[in-house]
């Protein structure tokens, strides 16, 4: 505990006088450097963290939680029907899949296309959220194009499009690409770029007559109640399945999500070496204190004062600043997350730049997810540097000569 006395004359050297302003100035920047440090690493660490739910929530909406596919392309009702099957998943979607070139008057792109049943394509997530405009069955001759696409190819519901099939006709000529016109029924956002500007849906039917593919091509989609606890309904899908090949959105994505996650530790590596640098501002400030109070110190031991107490009151002046600047720098750091994506939006008005850019990062907006977790984490670590490198200088107060000290003032 620390006594009235100690707490008194603590709180007196926090407090400066101006002739000791020096020692002031040092003890603002090392408040500043380590309250920017915990600022700047709470916020890039909640952008980590943002970045990586918004992608897994991205991706496991936009694609099958699992793939199932068969080498024969006919699956045993009894499998589909599966009570354990039944209880992991809340749907069951049979699919396939081409690829080929979509054509719009001079335009032209390569796209993904994917095919459903007339009965399955409302039940996908990506149709049945308020950015889906159009038709919701997906009948012959109509296709569902992706936003990002319709303004790159500047289309809308209800005009018309071809597609471009690498199956070839036979005429007399050669062989030419077949090619079928469709109607463009709805557009759907996913709100991942890539996805939106690469992915096109049409009646299974109509896709493999056009690219000129068979049952035996199938997959099926399964779609988890609990698509984070992928390793699990993994293993139950595998017995289930036994002898096909499957293969998860964890499986797909998995070096974009391990490469996520070096980043972020080595972000937090880096960014707590500021935190680290400014502590020692904390060094020189106390140092230069203990310099300047040394007839301070030694008239407190002549009257009583023990070292145990001299070595308190300077420790807690350290341990202050730096337990004052974390909890300054939490609170700055929650606040900037919290505004990130409007700060982005006003520095790109701002300075005529695109931060951010949807082609690179796949995601429209900025991401923030606080972690409290990781504020507790970053606070003792700040604080805990600040008690190491109080230390040193409480220790030397301690142990000045007080006859020296009186001697030479």
């Amino acid at each position: 505990m620390i006594s009235q006395l100690e707490k008194e004359i603590t709180f007196r050297y926090l407090k400066t006088r101006k002739k000791n302003g020096f020692i002031n100035v040092i003890s603002i920047f090392s408040f500043i450097g380590i309250s920017l440090g915990v600022a700047v690493l709470i916020v890039v660490m909640s952008v980590m963290n943002g970045f990586r739910s918004e992608l897994i929530d991205k991706i496991i909406g936009f694609n099958a939680h699992v793939v199932v596919s068969s080498y024969s392309g006919n699956y045993n009702e009894k499998e589909i029907n599966n009570t354990n099957l039944h209880i992991i998943s809340n749907k069951v979607l049979v699919t396939n899949n081409s690829e080929g070139i979509l054509l719009s008057n001079s335009n032209a792109s390569g796209a993904l296309f994917r095919g459903y049943n007339f009965s399955d394509f409302d039940k996908l997530s990506v149709i049945n959220n308020n950015k889906f405009k159009g038709d919701k069955n997906l009948s012959k001759k109509g296709i569902s194009i992706g936003k990002e696409l319709s303004l790159d190819l500047n289309l809308n519901i209800g005009d018309k499009i071809t597609i471009l099939s690498p199956k070839g006709i036979e005429t007399l000529i050669g062989m030419i690409p077949k090619q079928e016109v469709y109607e463009i029924r709805s557009i759907f956002s996913s709100g991942l770029y890539e996805f939106d500007r690469n992915v096109a849906f049409l009646n299974i039917n109509d896709l493999e007559n056009l690219f000129e593919t068979d049952a035996s091509t199938r997959s099926l989609e399964i779609y988890l109640n609990e698509p984070e606890n992928i390793e699990a309904s993994k293993e139950i899908i595998q017995s289930i399945f036994d002898g096909n090949f499957i293969y998860t959105w964890a499986d797909m994505n998995q070096s974009l999500f391990s490469a996520l996650k070096v980043e972020r530790n080595v972000m937090f590596i880096i960014l707590s070496l500021i935190i680290i640098v400014a502590a020692f501002n904390i060094i020189s400030g106390l140092t230069i204190l203990v310099t300047n109070k040394t007839r301070d110190i030694a008239i407190l031991k002549s009257i009583g004062v023990t070292n145990y107490s001299i070595k308190k009151i300077f420790f807690f002046v350290g341990l202050l600043i730096g337990t004052f600047a974390t909890f300054f720098g939490i609170i700055l750091g929650i606040f900037v997350s919290v505004n990130i994506e409007k700060l982005r939006e006003f520095l790109s008005n701002a300075f005529n730049i695109k931060l951010f850019p949807e082609e690179i990062y796949f995601l429209s907006n900025l991401p923030s997810e606080i972690s409290f977790e990781s504020i507790a984490i970053i606070a003792f670590c700040s604080i805990i540097i600040s008690t190491i490198v109080s230390i040193y200088p409480a220790v030397k107060a301690s142990n000045l000569d007080t006859i020296k000290s009186l001697k030479y003032e």
